[in-house]
């Protein structure tokens, strides 16, 4: 097959490492895959082209001027076309719009992957609405979660059109990295950090992770905290610190990449959503072999086995978000046995090969029922 997967991008998060590992592992399965980016005037966030440059896989910016122009569609139909695709899968609600526009006269399978607008304000929104309706119009729609999937249906989409693939990552990378991140922030190599990854928007629950790392401070001041990644809700969450008199306690790094060296500084890890799919976050960090608190949100439970893989608390509590933080900085050898058992279930479960596969097997089902694209009939 002939893979062709369309993003636009905000940054180096979930859905991004989700197509940087899928483009690298069909070429070792026998497939094709190219990878196009918008490259929006008012904000490029080219940072996956360039992370897919650096790792030598095919990848393409597509120019975009404004909310619709049709000449972006036209790129993505003449890119489709050359590349002779046989899937076209797209990543997020401006993919799938301008995805379907472009494909909708062609046979190509039409894929997309929801990572999570359900969670958001952008479910409410005319973006939200709109790509709800092109979906209806896929062949295929993959779910990250069993809650996302059950949205989805809700949202009108056949069920026979809908599967639920977990997320799955390389580990390889995750289990050598050296610690980078505490250098930049001028700590020293023995003192406590807790970190919590992830963009900045308001259902991931930062806020929440500030008012919990005040608690804590108060009990064990000579810890310290940082929060990895940018968006939306940056600059008053660091009103709050300052507010919270938690200079020199809590640090911001914003976007980084060297994410394994940043895993690796950590030594406990925090995922504090409000709402959530199955965070990448969440199985780097415990490939990573790093304790983690996490919310009972969407599919954490899956992979967080509360009391074994890591602890669980309730969403939108900094309280037991505290508690649990407090009861591992007490207790290293808890924390040594959590990471321990967190890494071992995702070498077992979510790995980027199973991840892959599972892709691969469900484009299958789906180009059943439509020939290869001509000149693709030998594939695999």
């Amino acid at each position: 097959m002939r893979i062709l997967q369309i993003i636009s991008s905000g940054g180096l998060y979930g859905a991004e490492q989700v197509v940087l590992n899928l483009a690298r592992h069909f070429p070792r399965m026998g497939h094709e895959s190219q990878i196009a980016v918008f490259e929006n005037l008012r904000a490029p966030n080219v940072h996956i082209a360039e992370a897919a440059a650096a790792l030598h896989l095919p990848v393409q910016l597509v120019p975009c001027r404004g909310r619709f122009d049709w000449d972006a569609v036209a790129r993505l139909r003449s890119l489709a076309e050359s590349y002779n695709s046989d899937v076209v899968h797209m990543h997020g609600y401006k993919a799938d719009l301008y995805g379907y526009a472009a494909l909708r006269r062609l046979q190509t399978a039409k894929v997309s992957t929801c990572h999570g607008w359900v969670h958001n304000t952008l479910a409410l929104s005319a973006y939200g609405v709109m790509d709800r309706f092109m979906l209806r119009r896929f062949d295929l729609v993959v779910a990250v979660s069993a809650e996302i999937a059950e949205t989805l249906r809700r949202a009108g989409i056949s069920p026979e059109k809908i599967r639920v693939i977990d997320n799955g990552i390389d580990v390889a990378s995750l289990e050598t990295a050296a610690p980078t991140l505490r250098r930049d922030l001028g700590l020293d190599s023995k003192c406590i950090l807790v970190g919590a990854i992830g963009r900045l928007s308001p259902e991931k629950g930062s806020d929440v992770f500030v008012v919990a790392a005040r608690i804590v401070v108060q009990q064990h001041p000579e810890v310290k905290f940082v929060v990895v990644g940018d968006g939306p809700e940056r600059k008053k969450l660091e009103e709050l610190t300052r507010e919270y008199g938690l200079q020199g306690k809590l640090f911001w790094a914003g976007r980084r990449d060297d994410m394994p060296g940043v895993y690796a500084s950590l030594d406990i890890q925090v995922q504090p959503s409000l709402k959530e799919g199955l965070p990448m976050t969440i199985l780097e960090g415990l490939a990573a072999g790093k304790p983690i608190v996490a919310t009972r949100v969407g599919a954490v439970k899956t992979v967080i086995i509360n009391e074994h893989t890591g602890l669980l608390v309730n969403p939108g509590s900094a309280d037991e978000i505290a508690s649990a933080v407090a009861r591992l900085i007490q207790d290293s050898s808890l924390r040594t046995c959590l990471g321990q058992a967190g890494r071992a279930r995702v070498k077992a479960n979510f790995s980027a090969t199973a991840m892959t596969e599972k892709y691969l097997l469900a484009y299958a089902e789906v180009l059943k029922t439509r020939p290869l694209a001509p000149g693709n009939r030998g594939a695999k």
